[in-house]
């Protein structure tokens, strides 16, 4: 039930677009996809050295790993900040 309010309160809900548009700056976007690259990188060099059992190996993959998806997600995050839907 609480939950239920926090997400449909109405004033979460009467935030305009302008407010919400603004509200999610690239930076932001950069310092969230980085954050959450080093977990998902820490979690593909250890499964990766579990898999390999080599350690140079398991730190490339997790490397390569690393630069393509910081970039896949930044654009992901910058696409969903211009899509109205649910805000």
């Amino acid at each position: 039930m609480i939950l239920n309010q926090v997400i449909f309160s109405r004033k979460t809900q009467s935030r305009g677009f302008e407010e919400d548009k603004v509200s999610e700056k690239p930076l932001r976007s950069l310092a969230k996809a980085l954050s959450w690259r080093l977990i998902g990188t820490i979690d593909t060099l250890v499964v990766s050295y579990v898999l390999t059992g080599q350690i140079k190996l398991a730190a490339s993959i997790a490397s390569i790993d690393f630069i393509t998806k910081l970039v896949l997600y930044f654009f992901h995050e910058r696409i969903w900040n211009k899509i109205k839907w649910g805000k």
